[in-house]
């Protein structure tokens, strides 16, 4: 395996240990409250994102698109 590909394997494992921290703090925001440590204010976080997305009308949709292709692209090739 050439180092490019063990390099590109390694984020795509970073990325995937990240996304599940994320829904972890989600879960855990909206059952103990935006109080607990290490995971406050992720749901804030995310709620003043997908609204800033939202502001932006299509723009914000193109970057949701943009967002969710390289996602199910880094997916798709694991």
């Amino acid at each position: 395996m050439s180092p490019l590909e063990q390099t590109k394997k390694w984020i795509g494992e970073i990325t995937e240990i990240a996304l599940l921290l994320v829904a972890l703090g989600i879960v855990v925001g909206i059952l103990f409250g935006p109080n607990v440590p290490f995971f406050a204010g992720i749901v804030a976080n995310l709620t003043g994102l997908l609204n800033s997305l939202g502001e932006n009308g299509l723009v914000g949709l193109i970057a949701l698109g943009i967002i969710l292709y390289l996602f199910q692209r880094q997916r798709a090739t694991t």
